[in-house]
């Protein structure tokens, strides 16, 4: 991120409960990291450069760690207690270090490059509207010319929803759907509505055509959507 935003990992109970959440909210969680690190390495070669936008709690780092051992890895997080988890991970998965180096702070704290590829997963729905594009072009300012970027975050079409709402009612009956495939990974029923009321009240969840015109406005090209799970979508795209 290019500057402070809200955030729940400073809570100490979320931080640690965190490891747990991603599988429990994104459909195909697991399928979801396996195909970012398929994109990347379409272009990263096998000794190449990877930033990674929302490193903290360490998964999707260690996922891509293990499948491609010769990648060194800067991950950025504004929080200090989740890459504190992240590298308590990555310790504890026996990870060599030399390859692995963690940045607290936006994304204006990262290095400059220039990196192979870069990831963005489930840390844009955290950032304001008019914080995306700065964001982005912070991260396609240290790739190289045409470097892939895979995000993937909360993102809903507009359209019609049951009580004939347009936009608004699509993204409440897809929240819903969040909210039961959350209940049907195991959250109780009250929590799982919590969340989703969180989610409506507090994030900034943007439609696909606006996710990919910021993306284009950052300046990337090639913009591709690779994935949708419910409420979630991911893209991958080329630095000019």
């Amino acid at each position: 991120m290019t500057q402070p935003t809200t955030s729940p990992f400073t809570d100490p109970a979320a931080v640690a409960r965190y490891a747990e959440g991603p599988r429990r909210n994104v459909p195909g969680y697991d399928s979801l990291l396996r195909m970012s690190r398929i994109l990347l390495a379409e272009h990263v070669p096998a000794d190449g450069r990877v930033l990674v936008v929302g490193a903290g709690g360490g998964l999707e780092l260690e996922d891509m760690a293990r499948a491609h051992p010769g990648w060194r890895f800067d991950g950025v997080d504004p929080s200090q207690p989740m890459l504190d988890l992240a590298a308590q991970r990555l310790q504890s998965a026996g990870l060599p270090g030399d390859h692995l180096a963690l940045h607290h702070g936006y994304v204006h704290s990262a290095p400059a490059g220039p990196f192979d590829g870069a990831t963005c997963l489930l840390t844009f729905h955290f950032v304001p509207r008019e914080q995306r594009v700065p964001m982005l072009a912070e991260i396609r300012r240290r790739l190289k010319p045409g470097a892939p970027l895979v995000v993937a975050h909360l993102s809903v079409a507009d359209g019609a929803g049951p009580g004939g709402e347009g936009g608004a009612g699509e993204l409440d009956l897809w929240l819903s759907r969040y909210a039961a495939f959350q209940v049907a990974s195991g959250v109780p029923p009250e929590h799982a509505a919590k969340a989703r009321d969180k989610v409506a009240a507090e994030l900034a969840v943007l439609t696909p055509q606006e996710d990919e015109a910021i993306l284009r406005e950052a300046g990337f090209t090639d913009v591709q959507m690779f994935y949708m799970g419910f409420a979630f979508r991911g893209w991958v795209a080329s630095a000019c």
